[in-house]
């Protein structure tokens, strides 16, 4: 277990860019249609914050999207984010977009929730990092090194931002993946357990 936190933890260290999806993370995955077709979509606040913190620390979030809304335009200027919308293969532009960003995939971290977000996943995970929501497809939870204990548009984003900023900041030791109820598994990855954190009354 050490050998393998030690390693996540030297990933979290070179760390300069974390990509996110957008709905079923930053939220929760359900689009409000109201009788004259608008389309709303719910946020966290503390999402938010979580990339104000991870841009304290020296590391850029952008928001990889297959859609392409102006309520999550608005929410990437408000967040002052890239934001790539209408990627339909997430894995096959991932080059060009890493290439955008002058980003190489062993300093980016991709957190995702279903199966169009595998290819990514699989392409960052030898060298980066990978986290989902609890509520993630089941292929997904099992293919990323950090499960959330909180679901998509819940807090799932501010708990992996979190994971990474304790990975970056001491020595590595499995105390560090233990963080806030985490396990490391023998597959490696760092599983949130114990209680649900989701927090009903987030914004």
């Amino acid at each position: 277990m050490d050998r393998v936190v030690s390693e996540l933890a030297a990933r979290a260290r070179r760390l300069s860019l974390v990509l996110s999806d957008c709905d079923g993370v930053l939220t929760d995955g359900a689009v409000y249609v109201s009788a004259r077709g608008e389309a709303l979509r719910r946020f966290s606040l503390r999402d938010g914050m979580g990339v104000e913190r991870l841009r304290e620390a020296g590391v850029e979030t952008a928001i990889l999207t297959r859609e392409r809304s102006p309520i999550v335009a608005r929410r990437a200027e408000k967040l002052a984010v890239r934001l790539f919308e209408g990627v339909a293969d997430k894995r096959r532009e991932l080059p060009r977009i890493l290439g955008e960003l002058r980003a190489s995939a062993g300093c980016v971290a991709y957190i995702g929730d279903d199966l169009n977000d595998l290819g990514v996943i699989e392409a960052l995970a030898l060298e980066g990092l990978t986290g989902a929501p609890c509520d993630a497809e089941p292929s997904v939870l099992g293919a990323v090194h950090y499960r959330c204990a909180a679901r998509g548009g819940r807090g799932a984003f501010r708990e992996f931002a979190e994971w990474l900023l304790r990975l970056r900041q001491a020595p590595a030791s499995p105390a560090l993946a233990l963080a806030a109820g985490a396990v490391v598994s023998s597959a490696g990855a760092a599983v949130a357990g114990g209680r649900d954190r989701e927090r009903e009354g987030e914004r």
